[in-house]
């Protein structure tokens, strides 16, 4: 289990990993809504592994390439505002939660269930 302090730091590294991908100027990343959804940085603080979900992407493979292209960029910037001795390597991994959580919303607004058959029963 994660200390209170690295639950802290994981925390504020998704916060500003969040607001700094709408920054990213590399057309694979900016073209898509990106959110991150978890973080999990090592006791050291050498490693983060991020997870990221986006929408509108046309190729993950890209994705992800473009945001390994940018992680120099965005471990500067998070070195500077986080003030943090060593700076996390940044390893992204694609996360299809929420692709799967509007799938499963999609198929549930599909039935057509109407309320009072539900009623009847009970």
């Amino acid at each position: 289990m994660a200390s209170n302090r690295l639950q802290r730091t994981n925390e504020d590294i998704k916060i500003r990993l969040s607001e700094l991908l709408r920054e990213v100027k590399d057309p694979r990343v900016s073209s898509a809504l990106v959110s991150v959804t978890a973080t999990e940085t090592t006791s050291d603080l050498s490693h983060c592994k991020v997870y990221v979900s986006a929408l509108g992407i046309e190729s993950e493979k890209e994705f992800m390439k473009g945001l390994k292209s940018a992680s120099g960029w965005l471990r500067h910037e998070l070195g500077s505002s986080l003030r943090l001795r060593n700076v996390p390597e940044l390893h992204f991994e694609f996360d299809r939660s929420i692709e799967y959580g509007a799938h499963i919303n999609k198929m549930l607004s599909e039935l057509n269930i109407s309320s009072d058959e539900g009623e009847g029963e009970a």
